[in-house]
């Protein structure tokens, strides 16, 4: 590279800096209302956020951006498909042409009506007031239907919304995949539903929190997460953030009389940590510094909660030191008990603490109700109604109110209705792909975590997934890490086979 373009990459590399800490500055107040900020805060804090987005949309809209894209395109040409450059250019294309299609008024009144509503939020769900945020709902999805608009040509209204956290996804490729998905989940959910019930009665005792937290936290540190580089805190509903690239945190919710509620969400939220610490350093402060899309980061959380966390052979290890902090909860469980409690299956209201069977029919549910709200098929007064039914038809329950129904969820109250929710299941299906693929390299990483150890894992993961942060497309990652496209086949084997040996074969 000569030395006029060396200067023209590096002052798009110096632009694209400052809006990386203006997002991590904004992270930083979002983390804040999510954990200590006091209520009285809330209006101050989304006149804050929707100052931080004028700012930070205002520059990667500077026609400046265009114009240094433009002029480095042609290199950018030259490289190998895989070069960093390339990729770094690559991504920030794609997020200056998709910024420069929303005004900025739009984006920084977005930004403030989504902390106010998520405030609103956080008050109404203990109230089982529905009421109180309907405006906020209905005013979430005309704006999100307002910025689906802002890009046109997408086949179906939700397309750009997907687009944004699963890049390559549509709903023409998610629909179908979901079906397929549904019509195998449905006779497992039967099947099991007429065998001998699971006793996991024991979760329910009292657990004091404090206790629950000190046991939870060497685990995290076994599987890599670094608490010189991040926390945990407590919140309403558990969530990784980042700051910057040393600066990683999660949160947890702690329910003293259930403990799967703290401790399975620390490992799911510490998978999602563990991927952004893993990213090249080389990358920290540029638009390749985060992760592929939100279903490869849901597989990396569900891998570590659910493949690793809810294992026989994670809790052959575990299990004695559990006992030793909760005796009097636990001394007359054996962990083939234990194990089968974490494990038990049965429909449930709460998405978050379903089990791995049902738990995409949950997801499933809200991918519908997202889409029949975009097109306009079904209303915000109607909402809770149409998820009561759904609850009833695919899952055979019904919340008793809309605090554990359409409530239950953040992801509406503090975000865009529309792109939501698929990644999760996205993601538990790339988990199962991944960790076939690691097990193919290293068949003794179930022996290890056997013995409490998971360097072997997570230095697979990190130097085949998380290393590479946004530098490929979420497609491009999963088969250039399996060798594979995008298929059901290693998550249901995985299903099938865990879950006979529970509960007898399926």
């Amino acid at each position: 590279m000569d030395a006029v373009l060396q200067a023209k990459r590096n002052e798009l590399m110096a632009r694209w800096q400052e809006i990386y800490d203006l997002t991590g500055i904004a992270a930083l107040l979002n983390w804040d209302q999510s954990t200590y900020m006091p209520e009285g805060g809330g209006v101050a804090r989304g006149r804050q956020l929707a100052l931080l987005e004028r700012l930070a949309h205002e520059r990667r809209t500077d026609p400046a951006i265009g114009r240094l894209l433009d002029v480095l395109q042609p290199y950018a040409e030259s490289l190998p498909a895989d070069a960093d450059d390339a990729a770094h250019l690559r991504v920030m294309r794609k997020i200056y042409e998709r910024s420069i299609r929303i005004p900025a008024d739009f984006a920084a009144e977005f930004a403030e009506h989504t902390a106010n509503s998520y405030m609103a939020w956080v008050a109404a769900r203990p109230q089982n007031d529905f009421a109180a945020v309907r405006p906020y709902l209905q005013k979430t999805l005309d704006m999100s239907r307002q910025m689906a608009e802002f890009f046109p040509g997408y086949a179906h209204i939700a397309d750009p919304l997907i687009d944004f956290a699963d890049e390559g996804m549509t709903v023409a490729i998610i629909r179908p995949l979901f079906e397929e998905l549904r019509q195998a989940l449905a006779p497992l959910v039967a099947t099991i539903s007429q065998r001998a019930p699971v006793d996991d009665s024991f979760l329910h005792r009292h657990y004091p929190k404090a206790q629950q937290l000190a046991f939870s936290a060497p685990i995290i540190q076994a599987f890599g997460y670094d608490f010189t580089r991040g926390r945990q805190d407590e919140t309403h509903h558990p969530f990784m953030t980042k700051f910057a690239h040393d600066d990683v945190r999660i949160t947890t919710r702690v329910d003293e009389y259930d403990l799967s509620n703290a401790l399975f969400s620390t490992l799911h939220e510490a998978g999602h940590a563990l991927y952004e610490l893993g990213i090249d350093p080389a990358y920290a402060s540029t638009a390749l510094d985060s992760g592929a899309s939100a279903g490869v980061h849901e597989s990396q959380s569900r891998l570590w909660e659910n493949i690793v966390g809810r294992s026989r052979r994670f809790w052959e290890h575990y299990y004695p030191a559990l006992q030793a902090a909760f005796p009097a909860q636990l001394a007359d469980v054996e962990v083939d008990a234990f194990h089968r409690a974490v494990n038990r299956v049965t429909p449930s209201l709460i998405r978050t603490e379903a089990d791995e069977v049902t738990y995409n029919l949950h997801v499933i549910i809200r991918f519908g109700l997202e889409l029949e709200l975009l097109e306009g098929k079904l209303t915000i007064d109607d909402l809770p109604a149409a998820w009561h039914a759904r609850y009833e038809e695919n899952l055979g329950v019904c919340a008793p109110d809309d605090r554990d129904g359409v409530l239950q969820d953040v992801h509406w109250f503090g975000g865009p209705i529309g792109g939501s929710f698929q990644g999760y299941t996205l993601g538990n299906i790339m988990a199962s792909q991944f960790y076939a693929a690691a097990l193919a390299a290293h068949p003794e990483i179930e022996d290890e975590i056997g013995a409490g150890r998971f360097t072997t894992l997570h230095t697979w993961l990190r130097d085949n997934i998380y290393c590479h942060g946004a530098k490929y497309t979420p497609q491009a990652l999963l088969e250039r890490v399996t060798g594979q496209p995008l298929t059901l086949t290693p998550y249901l084997n995985y299903l099938r086979i865990k879950y006979s040996a529970i509960y007898g074969p399926l």
